[in-house]
């Protein structure tokens, strides 16, 4: 596959000089066209501060310290995201890359019909007449299943879901290359949530976007990202394909949150959780983040933080047991 995103050693600080909070640390990743890559961990974990440095859309105090996130658009030059220019970032928002963000209500302007939203995307991005912009919106409308009797509609007048799925509507009207959704269906019952995920395959597989999908949920991702990467303190510890993170999971934390929630079929048994919190960035151990709540936690553990490593066709670990990690208990998942 083509490589669409490239990012290389990507590290984002809170705080100030003398204090920095390291929110993300080195962090590496590829993204393939026609690819759903899931970002996976606990809040806290770095996911969203990751996804916010490579659209540009953090704030002061974070800070990026380091690293490139370069984009290649399927029209044009490859952009550099960290450092591009205000006028060429401008230029690939909505047409190269766009984002779904947790809370729909607070994405959608309130005091604007959905018509409104839609048409000054179009016109800003595509400068095409206000007639053909409401016929685009109708469509995009369509395609995630909101008739089009309610294109004139308030985003109070929506329900959850449906405000959510105008969401993704918006941010694929100018069909991007690369479509990130934080944590999109949070806010929206479960069965709701199915319906919104299938929508979303289908028109990633329609239209071609790629996909980076965030979330705490490891068993949604397992649904439908062909590749995933997990996050702990503000680095990746694991990352591969989907099926294979299921099947053998070489990290720990991974198959911590792998055994943290129920199978759907096959005998009762008892979920363990990953006992402790998440690791304060203010004062991480000096070894491995995950030291103070891993199972197999060794001396070796505790010297420095494992570097990310490649572990097998398509696979990295960043754990000195991977190679040894115990096999499942008889109760856990093969």
């Amino acid at each position: 596959m083509n490589l669409l995103l490239d990012v290389k050693d990507l590290s984002v600080d809170y705080g100030t000089e003398s204090e920095p909070l390291p929110a993300v640390s080195q962090v590496s990743l590829e993204l393939h066209r026609g690819e759903i890559l899931g970002i996976a961990g606990e809040s806290g974990s770095g996911k969203t501060t990751l996804i916010n440095a490579l659209l540009r859309l953090l704030r002061p105090p974070a800070v990026v310290r380091s690293g490139s996130a370069i984009l290649h658009p399927s029209s044009g030059d490859p952009v550099d995201l960290l450092h591009a220019e205000p006028r060429a970032l401008r230029r690939t928002r909505w047409e190269n890359t766009a984002v779904v963000f947790q809370s729909a209500m607070n994405a959608l302007n309130p005091v604007s019909r959905l018509s409104a939203q839609f048409t000054d995307v179009l016109r800003a991005h595509r400068r095409i007449p206000r007639s053909q912009a409401r016929e685009r919106a109708a469509h995009m409308l369509r395609l995630v299943g909101i008739p089009d009797g309610r294109l004139d509609s308030y985003p109070h007048e929506l329900s959850g879901g449906m405000r959510q799925r105008a969401t993704i509507a918006l941010a694929l009207v100018c069909e991007p290359d690369l479509l990130v959704m934080d944590e999109p269906t949070t806010a929206v019952d479960v069965v709701m949530q199915r319906q919104i995920l299938r929508q979303v395959i289908r028109l990633q597989q329609e239209l071609g976007f790629s996909v980076v999908f965030i979330t705490h949920d490891l068993s949604l991702l397992l649904e439908i990202a062909d590749r995933i990467a997990v996050m702990y303190g503000g680095r990746i510890v694991e990352s591969g394909p989907a099926g294979e993170l299921y099947r053998d999971p070489r990290h720990p934390y991974t198959r911590g949150l792998r055994d943290s929630f129920p199978p759907l079929r096959g005998p009762m048994r008892r979920l363990n959780g990953i006992p402790g919190n998440p690791p304060d960035l203010r004062g991480l151990p000096p070894g491995c983040p995950f030291e103070p709540r891993c199972p197999h936690v060794t001396p070796e553990c505790g010297v420095a933080p494992p570097e990310l490593a490649e572990h097998g066709p398509g696979r990295s670990v960043a754990c000195v047991h991977a190679d040894d990690l115990p096999a499942p208990t008889a109760g856990g998942r093969a």
